[in-house]
């Protein structure tokens, strides 16, 4: 091996061993304890334990509903509000852009106590402004934290809130990366506005969307804040509950490692074949 090769894995050589350290051991351990049975003293190696009651859990199957109905729902949608809003941030028409992309990017830096007090607020059956709203146009109020399904819509409603901006700002950047003079060309051919903005537009914003969409399925597979904190820890009665919500009550209040790290394999399992599913779709036409 040259010496200037030596001397560079020489320097990396204290970065590569926190990273194994830190990150590769607990990886491989974490799988290494989903085989074992964590419920007796001392361990003992049984696979069964684990991921037999995996595939048997009412728990699990409803958490990983409640997850898949999360990503279903809430992902196009906030792709397509996303797109909608980094079209209408790129807009030369719109004044002061800059104070405008803070604000939609502003929501990703809050706090998550913070707005989940907020949207507890806002939801509350009792003085929240949304009930409020809905009853002064004779709508019957609605009870967001005792009906599963108000709870499931609230859940979509705050997580689409919160990276809609976000998810618009890296659209953003693809947009601002067409070329100009693909525009003044269709114009010239008198391709309408709508025609350019989903045969030219769109197709341009492929990859940018499809890296948008697979960041959006790997935090939809982990979700956590949202139904601890904002539907109180996956109420009513686990309607919204998810698997990060689970890998927690298992992990942390059950203390049942090995469980729980069967419940995380199998959930970065589902995050890479969803991901994969959604890059094989959204390949490049040959």
């Amino acid at each position: 091996m040259p010496i200037r090769t030596r001397s560079a894995y020489a320097f990396l050589a204290p970065y590569l061993l926190v990273f194994a350290t830190f990150w590769i051991w607990p990886i491989i351990n974490s799988f290494l304890i989903s085989f074992q049975n964590t419920r007796i003293n001392p361990w003992k190696f049984s696979a069964s334990a684990n991921w037999g009651r995996l595939f048997h859990d009412p728990a699990f199957y409803n958490a990983l509903y409640n997850t898949l109905i999360i990503l279903l729902i809430q992902v196009p949608v906030m792709i397509a509000i996303a797109t909608v809003m980094a079209v209408l941030l790129n807009s030369p028409l719109l004044k002061a852009r800059p104070l405008f992309r803070f604000a939609f990017f502003a929501p990703v830096v809050v706090g998550e106590v913070a707005y989940a007090a907020v949207f507890r607020l806002m939801f509350s059956i009792d003085f929240g402004i949304v009930n409020k709203l809905i009853t002064s146009v004779g709508i019957p109020a609605v009870s967001w934290f005792d009906n599963p399904n108000a709870a499931m819509a609230l859940v979509i409603i705050a997580v689409t809130w919160r990276w809609a901006g976000y998810n618009a700002i890296i659209i953003l950047a693809g947009l601002q990366s067409i070329p100009e003079d693909v525009y003044e060309a269709a114009t010239l051919d008198r391709v309408s506005k709508t025609q350019q903005f989903f045969h030219i537009t769109l197709p341009l914003l492929r990859p940018i969307i499809l890296f948008c969409v697979v960041l959006s399925v790997i935090g939809t597979m982990q979700l956590f804040t949202e139904p601890f904190l904002i539907t109180n820890r996956g109420g009513p009665g686990g309607g919204t509950e998810t698997l990060g919500l689970l890998l927690y009550r298992q992990g942390f209040l059950s203390l049942n490692f090995g469980y729980a790290s069967a419940i995380a394999y199998t959930m970065a399992a589902l995050a890479i074949a969803i991901s994969l599913f959604n890059l094989w779709i959204g390949r490049e036409p040959k």
